[in-house]
């Protein structure tokens, strides 16, 4: 035998054993289950946190903004409006919570439009999963900042000394009932996101939407004190209803029929959107 040969047989020796340790590795054992739709939704979801690791500029948003808005109007409007700032905070802080928290939705049709834009929802797709987990494990992923950002207007708030007779039990039931109807309305933006064309179209369209429904409403001042075509608009408004129902829930009372249309609201933006959503996830 040739010295030539000898090696080839050296090597298909090689070739054949790590064959065969190969099928034995391959055929050893029951293989690990397929994960279901609930871990494949928190795995996108803590997926959604790790990229705050990586970017913490992302965190400004349910940080900087929060505690902006609450000093800002705070003081802008205290004096003049209820005669001392703290006097105004008791009326104003449930209305910053909704506000700050709603300006946040927009950032799920934003992150969602820059994962299309970088190609990465194509690879989603190719996977053997559950096909609505990247959406719906976003979704999870930016109730925990909807949280965050409640947190940082009430630190603030507490600072500047905001007092609510409903105690912590009060606040606690204003701020579920806030990520409830966050948690709804972000699905409009997530359907935003997946039909524009780039994330800064999400940012425009959004800023369109939000600053008229926040502003004209009664998060900063009684619609009493408004004219009657803008008091028409107020009172259809849906922020004026969640507005209302978390600030009776810091003073320690349940509004029933806004805590209601609250719901009904969140429910019916879920049920239109989510699917309608879902059906342009497949076919983009």
């Amino acid at each position: 035998m040739t010295t030539t040969q000898a090696a080839a047989t050296a090597e298909d020796g090689i070739e054949e054993i790590s064959h065969d340790r190969l099928l034995a590795a391959l055929s050893a054992g029951a293989a690990p289950k397929r994960p279901g739709a609930i871990a494949n939704s928190f795995t996108y979801g803590w997926r959604s946190l790790l990229k705050i690791k990586h970017v913490p500029e992302q965190l400004f948003d349910v940080t900087a903004f929060p505690i902006l808005f609450t000093l800002l109007f705070t003081f802008l409007f205290g004096g003049a409006l209820a005669g001392s700032p703290t006097e105004y905070l008791q009326f104003l802080l449930p209305g910053i919570l909704v506000q700050t928290t709603v300006f946040i939705t927009m950032y799920t049709g934003l992150t969602l439009a820059t994962d299309i834009d970088k190609g990465m929802f194509d690879r989603f797709r190719s996977l053997p999963i559950w096909q609505p987990s990247p959406l719906v494990g976003a979704m999870l992923g930016d109730v925990v900042r909807f949280a965050l950002a409640c947190a940082m207007v009430l630190i603030v708030g507490v600072i500047l000394g905001f007092r609510p007779p409903g105690a912590v039990q009060g606040v606690l039931a204003g701020v579920v009932l806030i990520l409830i109807f966050c948690f709804a309305v972000a699905w409009i933006w997530i359907l935003i996101g997946l039909t524009v064309r780039s994330p800064n179209s999400v940012m425009a369209l959004s800023m369109i939407v939000l600053f008229p429904l926040t502003f004209a409403s009664n998060t900063f001042v009684d619609p009493a004190t408004m004219p009657s075509w803008l008091q028409a608009f107020v009172n259809i408004n849906p922020i004026t209803y969640l507005v209302s129902a978390v600030r009776a829930f810091c003073n320690g009372e349940f509004a029933t029929y806004d805590v209601t249309v609250v719901l009904i609201i969140s429910v019916a933006l879920v049920a239109i959107f989510g699917p309608l959503s879902m059906i342009r996830y497949r076919r983009r």
